[in-house]
């Protein structure tokens, strides 16, 4: 997937002291540690400090572009993932099983890279889906079984409704991809319309890993 071109040219920062392990914290009012890498044009991230707290804005037209931090964190310590999100504008109906259709207008990556053998890089991607109802699986149609979607947020839920999830990406790699992972090594934000030519709209909350 092209995600994974994007463990090659970040700074590592390393993550495993703490109670915590904070990965974005945009209710500080920046996107420190992150960069951005195009794919197709520039999807629009900003710190919109007229939220309270602030919160990271991302607007896709037409584009793909990925908000990335590579950073390790030891899931021994800290296995669960928590972010927030809200749909502000969705895409209409396409087939995500489709490169055509391998838009989403938020979606969450955790990455597990294979350092050399980047053949054996594979990532969990937590998506806002369209097509798919609540905790479906299905390879990704660029990468196939290396990079697994879930659908963690459908159609049915609401536009405009900020949503606090969490996940143990421990558990996750070993239901979803089969893996017994003790560390990852990225996380990826993106909201993308450049398949559908549409446009996406979304806002995230603060990313952060826990024990529990």
């Amino acid at each position: 997937m092209r995600i994974f071109l994007l463990i090659f040219w970040l700074p590592v920062c390393a993550a495993f002291a703490g109670q915590n392990v904070d990965v974005g914290r945009f209710s500080s009012g920046n996107t420190d540690g992150w960069a951005q890498k195009s794919f197709i044009g520039y999807t629009q991230y900003r710190i919109d400090d007229q939220q309270r707290p602030p919160v990271l804005d991302a607007i896709s037209q037409g584009t793909a572009s990925a908000l990335y931090r590579k950073i390790k964190v030891d899931l021994t310590r800290t296995p669960v993932l928590h972010w927030r999100w809200r749909k502000i504008a969705g895409l209409g109906p396409v087939d995500e099983n489709t490169r055509g259709g391998d838009d989403y207008v938020a979606r969450i990556y955790v990455i597990k890279d294979g350092g050399l053998l980047f053949w054996k890089t594979r990532a969990v991607n937590y998506v806002w889906s369209q097509q798919h109802q609540k905790g479906e699986v299905w390879d990704n149609p660029f990468a196939g079984s290396k990079a697994k979607m879930t659908s963690q947020r459908d159609a049915e839920d609401q536009t405009g409704t900020w949503y606090d999830e969490q996940r143990n990406v421990v558990q996750d790699f070993k239901q979803i991809l089969g893996m017994d992972v003790e560390q990852i090594d990225g996380i990826a934000i993106m909201t993308d319309s450049d398949n559908s030519g549409g446009q996406a709209h979304a806002q995230f909350g603060d990313i952060y890993f826990s024990a529990e």
